[in-house]
C-alpha cells in the first residue's frame, strides 16, 4: 500500500508540471530563419509550425513559412510584422518590438538546425505525455475489454513514431558512397545469393532471393500448401543460419542469429512443429497423426526432432494479433535474437485496429504497417494471403493479381507478389505432384513462373525433378 502511495503522490506531482518545452530554442530558431532565410529550408525539413510551444511562436512560424512559399521578398522583423498585420496576428504575438527581440536573440544562424531539433524533440515528448494521459483515461473510464485499451494504447504511442519526422541526408554523392559498399560488398561474395536462400534453387535465381525491408505477399486458394511453403521457407533459412553459427564456432548453443520468427494466427504451433517434422523426414503426415508409425519411422522422428529443436525457429500462435502487436514482438526478437526473417500465416487474419473503417481501409493499414516493419527491422516479411473466388470460376485457374483479395493495397504496398499454384488441385491428371511459383510482381528484378515439386503426403515442396527417396528421408551424419 504504502508503494501504490508513494507512486500515486509520483504521479499527482508530474500532472503539476509544465508540458516539456524550450521557448529559448523557439526563438533561436525563429530568429535564425530571419538572419538567414536560406536557413528556412534546412529547418523546414526538421519542423512544423505546430511543433511550436507558444501560440504566439506558432504564428510567427507559419507567417515565415507562408512568406518564404509564396513571395521572393526577404523575411525580417519588418516585413514580417507587416504580413503579421495583414493577418490581424500582429499584436497577438507581441508587437513589433517582440519580433525585433527575437531577432537579436541569436548572433548569427549557423546553430539553426540544432536549434529547430531541440523544438521537435521537446514536440515529441508533449505529444507522449499527451497521448500517455489519454491511454490513463482510457485505463479509468473506458468499458473496453483490457486487450482493446491495450491496443488503443499501442496505436497512440506508433502514431507518435510515424509523425515524428527525422532528417535525413538526400545528398547524392553520400547516397552513391553507400550504394558502393553495398555492390563492394557482392562484388566480394561473387557468386553467392546476395539476400536470404528460400531453399529453392529455381526461385532464388529468378528473385536473387529474399532481401532485407521487402514486403513479401504469398497467396493462394485454400488447400494449396502455402503454410507447408513457408514452413520449407522457415527450414532452410533456419537450418543455415545454425550452419554458420556451427561454422563460426563449433561449440555454439542456443539460438543462431539471423533465424525466422513465425506468426501463426491460424494454426496452433504443435500443428506447425508436425508440419515441420514431416517435411522434415517426409513421413506421410496423415500416418503420423494416427501413430500408425513402423519402428524406423519412429526413430527418425525423434532423431529429427532432435535436430528441428537446434534451429533458430520461433512460433507465436496467439490469435487476433494487431499490427502493432506482432511488430512490437518483432523488434524484440530482433533484438533478443536477431532475427533475419519474419513470416506471418495469414494477413486476412490480422485483427484490424480501427474496426469501424471499410475492410479495404483495414487492409490497407495493415499491409502499411507490415512494409513500415520491414524497412525498420531491415528485414524481409512475408505475409500470407488468401485468393478470391474468381480463380475458381475461371477456365485457366493461375493466379493473377487481381485475383488477391482487397488487392489494391496489397499489390501496391508488396515488393514482391508470389502466387502458389497447383494444376492438379483442380485436375488430378494435369501435371500431378507439381506446383508452379509465380512471381506476379518484384520491384527489386524479374517475374516468371518456377516449377516446384510437391510432395503432397509430407507436406514438402522441393526443388523441381528431384526423385524422392524410397522411404523416409533421414539427415546426412555431417549435421548442418
Amino acid at each position: 500500500m504504502a508503494v501504490a502511495s508513494q507512486q500515486s503522490q509520483q504521479a499527482g506531482d508530474l500532472v503539476g508540471k509544465l508540458p516539456p518545452q524550450n521557448l529559448e530554442a523557439e526563438r533561436s530558431v525563429l530568429a535564425c530563419m530571419m538572419l538567414a532565410n536560406e536557413m528556412i529550408d534546412e529547418v523546414a525539413d526538421i519542423i512544423h509550425p505546430n511543433h511550436f510551444y507558444l501560440d504566439s511562436h506558432r504564428e510567427i512560424a507559419r507567417a515565415i513559412f507562408r512568406m518564404y512559399e509564396s513571395s521572393s521578398r526577404g523575411i525580417d522583423p519588418v516585413t514580417l510584422a507587416e504580413e503579421l498585420d495583414r493577418c490581424g496576428k500582429l499584436e497577438e504575438v507581441g508587437g513589433p518590438a517582440y519580433l525585433m527581440a527575437i531577432m537579436e536573440s541569436v548572433p548569427h544562424a549557423g546553430h539553426a538546425k540544432y536549434y529547430a531539433t531541440i523544438v521537435r524533440d521537446k514536440w515529441t515528448l508533449r505529444t507522449l505525455r499527451e497521448a500517455c494521459t489519454q491511454i490513463l483515461r482510457d485505463v479509468y473510464e473506458s468499458e473496453d475489454e483490457p486487450r482493446s485499451v491495450l491496443a488503443k494504447a499501442e496505436q497512440r504511442i506508433f502514431q507518435i513514431l510515424e509523425l515524428k519526422g527525422q532528417s535525413e541526408n538526400l545528398e547524392l554523392g553520400e547516397i552513391l558512397m553507400q550504394a558502393f559498399e553495398q555492390m563492394n560488398k557482392r562484388w566480394l561474395n561473387e557468386g553467392k545469393l546476395p539476400g536470404l536462400s528460400t531453399g529453392f534453387r529455381d526461385l532464388d535465381d529468378l528473385t536473387n532471393g529474399l532481401h532485407p525491408s521487402e514486403l513479401i505477399i504469398l497467396a493462394a486458394r485454400p488447400s494449396m500448401g502455402k503454410t507447408a511453403f513457408v514452413c520449407n521457407i522457415a527450414e532452410a533459412v533456419a537450418t543455415e543460419a545454425k550452419r554458420q553459427q556451427l561454422e563460426m564456432d563449433p561449440s555454439a548453443t542456443g539460438p543462431a542469429p539471423n533465424g525466422v520468427l513465425l506468426f501463426s494466427l491460424e494454426q496452433s504451433s504443435l500443428d506447425l512443429a508436425e508440419r515441420l517434422l514431416c517435411i522434415f523426414t517426409r513421413i506421410d503426415g496423415h500416418r503420423l497423426k494416427r501413430g500408425e508409425l513402423t519402428d524406423e519411422e519412429k526413430h527418425e522422428v525423434q532423431v529429427a526432432a532432435g535436430v528441428l529443436s537446434e534451429l533458430p525457429i520461433f512460433i507465436d500462435d496467439r490469435p487476433g494479433r494487431t499490427t502493432a502487436e506482432i511488430a512490437a514482438l518483432a523488434r524484440r526478437m530482433k533484438r533478443r535474437f536477431d532475427i533475419a526473417l519474419v513470416i506471418i500465416d495469414y494477413l486476412q487474419l490480422i485483427e484490424p485496429e480501427d474496426k469501424q473503417v471499410s475492410r479495404e481501409q483495414q487492409v490497407a493499414l495493415i499491409t502499411r504497417r507490415l512494409k513500415m516493419m520491414a524497412k525498420e527491422l531491415q528485414i524481409p516479411v512475408i505475409a500470407l494471403a488468401q485468393l478470391n473466388r474468381g480463380v475458381e470460376l475461371r477456365t485457366e485457374k493461375q493466379p493473377r493479381l487481381a485475383d488477391l483479395r482487397e488487392s489494391g493495397s496489397i499489390e501496391q504496398d508488396a515488393d514482391m507478389v508470389l502466387f502458389l499454384h497447383r494444376p492438379d488441385a483442380y485436375d488430378p491428371s494435369d501435371r500431378p505432384g507439381e506446383a508452379e511459383v509465380i512471381v506476379a510482381k518484384n520491384r527489386n528484378g524479374r517475374t516468371g513462373v518456377v516449377t516446384l515439386t510437391w510432395i503432397a503426403e509430407a507436406m514438402r515442396f522441393e526443388n523441381y525433378a528431384t526423385v524422392p527417396e524410397p522411404g523416409g528421408y533421414f539427415p546426412s551424419d555431417e549435421g548442418y
